[in-house]
């Protein structure tokens, strides 16, 4: 028999017994469907981690606090006091760094708390208050609207000034130019001196509705006076921005022995890491490789459940047609004719399936990404790998009754009832 021949017979048999058909697919289309949609979600989820660490900026690197290290016990051995040569970050280790260390383009150092805010009969309850240092709106990548960014000047001198989030702009002002304005954060009167472009949310973070003040004002305003006592002016996170075509590793190894000197440490025993955006992404995807690996499996497991349905079905079907296989023997067709014709209904089965189930796939993905919380991309290579996979466990469950069926004799099968 010709090829064309193997796949007629073999389709007419499928559309003679098409909920048997159906039903024996589901397991392909339930397999390859997960695979499609498992790795969509996967991918998703990693293309979201990577917007939300580089919508922070560009070329940053991350200079954080060992807090563990920062914590001594007090002489009563009851209490744990931050005092100055406790370790960790202070706000004065960022301006060593964009002060001693080359190809440097900004730092950025972050102080927040919450308050209520109030401007004349609008009340609205814990806004979040970012302490921030003059270099955020570079290195944060957000654009003022209107107005302008405090300067080191206000730094220096504590000035109670404050930038408004497009968003928190609207609620407390409407369309009411807020230039020169007055915000009350808790006790503390603030001056607007400017607005932000609407940036939106990024991570976790919805620049939009946040109050940014210079950060010495939150370390003499707004930390409590019981805390400031002990905390200071320390910092958890230093943001440092590396110039274009600067060898970032080289910028790390400047700020480690820079800060290593300034706290009396050895790198080995330092009480801060530093880091750069790619080692968080790299950290975090590496998270969900992981979870991927597992959802694969599941995956897996589906495609092979289908695969022993259709062994199965085969096998059934080689008892109900052995009387149509002995007549096929009888006129001339070989054992390799018998294996083929079987073996080509098992694979037509997968295929189909599979095609059904990447049709599936691909539409659950899209409608998930856009219905769920978390987002999808659709990777081009898991449609060919659960189609080829379908294939595959096709061929292979399907060769035993193709098999059997070749290995039937003839006269006992024309004799079968």
């Amino acid at each position: 028999m010709i090829p064309s021949e193997f796949l007629r017979v073999a389709w007419e048999s499928i559309r003679k017994n098409k909920l048997r058909s159906l039903l024996t697919m589901l397991g392909i289309i339930i397999g390859v469907a997960s695979v499609i949609v498992m790795i969509a979600i996967s991918a998703g989820t990693e293309a979201a981690i990577e917007a939300q660490i580089t919508g922070l900026g560009s070329n940053l690197v991350f200079v954080n606090a060992s807090f563990g290290r920062a914590f001594t016990a007090s002489a009563s051995g009851d209490a744990f006091a931050l005092g100055s040569g406790a370790g960790g970050l202070v706000f004065d280790d960022a301006a060593a760094i964009a002060e001693k260390v080359s190809g440097v383009e900004g730092v950025v150092v972050e102080q927040n708390t919450s308050e209520t805010l109030r401007v004349g009969d609008t009340t609205l309850d814990a806004v979040t208050i970012l302490g921030t240092t003059p270099d955020f709106p570079s290195v944060r990548n957000v654009e003022i609207a209107s107005g302008r960014y405090f300067n080191e000047r206000e730094i220096d001198r504590k000035t109670k000034v404050a930038v408004l989030g497009a968003g928190l702009a609207q609620e407390l002002f409407g369309e009411a130019d807020a230039i020169g304005q007055t915000v009350t954060a808790g006790t503390v009167r603030l001056t607007v001196i400017g607005v932000l472009e609407e940036r939106g949310t990024v991570g976790n973070v919805d620049f939009d509705s946040q109050l940014y003040v210079p950060i010495t004002v939150i370390f003499q305003r707004f930390i409590p006076a019981q805390f400031a006592r002990f905390a200071g002016d320390r910092v958890r996170t230093i943001y440092v921005e590396v110039e274009d075509g600067v060898d970032v590793d080289e910028v790390i190894l400047q700020i480690e022995l820079l800060l290593a000197n300034r706290h009396d440490v050895s790198l080995d025993a330092a009480d801060f890491t530093v880091t750069t955006q790619q080692d968080v992404i790299e950290t975090r995807e590496a998270t969900t490789a992981s979870f991927r690996s597992l959802l694969a499996w599941v995956a897996g497991v589906s495609l092979i459940v289908g695969g022993i349905g259709i062994m199965n079905i085969m096998l059934v079907s080689v008892t109900e047609r052995t009387r149509e296989i002995g007549i096929r023997q009888a006129v001339g067709a070989r054992p390799n004719d018998i294996r083929w014709q079987f073996l080509t209904e098992a694979l037509l089965l997968s295929l189909v399936g599979g095609l059904i189930g990447v049709v599936l796939g691909v539409g659950g993905a899209v409608v998930f990404g856009q219905v769920g919380d978390m987002p999808t991309v659709v990777v081009p290579s898991s449609i060919v790998l659960a189609f080829t996979s379908a294939a595959v466990v096709g061929a292979f469950f399907g060769f035993y009754p193709a098999n059997q069926a070749a290995r039937l004799d003839p006269i006992e099968a024309l004799r079968h009832e």
